[in-house]
């Protein structure tokens, strides 16, 4: 008999922290391949067995583990109601997106080339500079992974520039999407600990059409 039982009636879906965990690194890993095949859904889907063995890759007892250890890791949740995917363009709902995640602050979204793709809140001429230096800070980060994720350990590619109090007063993430990067940058705190962040990544891997990357 199994030791793990799903509860009925719950949809599948990441959190904010999953969702991002999905796109943080070029190299896919299994954990993040399973919430990259959630995102690759229009909508949450129901959480039972076949769907969960659909999404894993992995049949009976070995699924339902799974599962444990993505909810273990805070990488996905059970919804009482189903997620859709929002039907808009995408340059049309991201700035409401943007301005969740930033609040009272400002965000931009910018590609690998240091463009950007949206803006809340900066002058246009402060995106264009903000994007470019975006572009420079992930090539940097990608330079060095051996040394930040191998040699000293850290599991972010994000940087920061931080206040006196060690506070980041602005914030770059890189976000990997199929073979294109881009950048999330945030001034002052972020708020990415909400649904935004979800819907962010969740239209970025529809819409950029994320095939079969695996490492």
């Amino acid at each position: 008999m199994s030791d793990y039982q799903l509860v009925p009636g719950l949809y599948l879906a990441p959190t904010p922290g999953g969702a991002f965990y999905a796109v943080a690194r070029p190299q896919v890993e299994r954990t993040q391949q399973i919430v990259l095949n959630l995102l690759r859904e229009d909508r949450s889907p129901a959480l039972n067995q076949r769907n969960l063995e659909a999404l894993t890759g992995l049949q009976g007892e070995a699924a339902l583990e799974q599962l444990y250890r993505l909810q273990s890791m805070h990488l996905v949740q059970g919804l009482r109601e189903p997620r859709q995917l929002a039907g808009a363009a995408l340059e049309n709902v991201l700035p409401e997106i943007l301005a969740e995640l930033a609040g009272p602050h400002k965000a931009l979204l910018a590609d690998g080339q240091g463009f950007y793709l949206a803006s809340h809140g900066f002058h246009h001429e402060t995106a264009e500079e903000l994007a470019g230096l975006s572009a420079q800070l992930a090539q940097v980060g990608e330079h060095y992974q051996g040394l930040l994720r191998g040699n000293l350990g850290l599991g972010t590619s994000a940087w920061a520039l931080v206040n006196s109090g060690g506070n980041a007063d602005l914030g770059f993430w890189p976000l990997h999407v199929g073979s294109q990067r881009l950048v999330l940058v945030v001034a002052g705190q972020p708020r990415l600990n909400r649904p935004a962040l979800i819907d962010l990544v969740w239209l970025l891997v529809k819409r950029l059409a994320v095939h079969g990357r695996n490492s």
